[in-house]
């Protein structure tokens, strides 16, 4: 995949993993990601530790609702 000016939504970005693509993506040239958490303090806190391309939200992946 390549990730360069595209807008990636990354679920469960509040650490682990998630957080690690969330840097990755922004390095490939990502233009916007998104972290989506139930913890969206912990999203948030990520993203700002990521850099201004990066916002983190609280979001439950599974409700079709917040989804849309």
């Amino acid at each position: 995949m390549n990730p360069k000016g595209k807008v990636i939504v990354v679920t469960g970005g509040a650490g682990g993993i998630s957080s690690a693509l969330g840097r990755r993506f922004v390095a490939e040239g990502a233009k916007r990601v998104v972290l989506a958490d139930l913890d969206g303090a912990g999203a948030a806190r990520e993203a700002e530790s990521i850099g201004p391309a990066v916002r983190g939200v609280t979001l439950d992946a599974a409700d079709a609702e917040a989804v849309a």
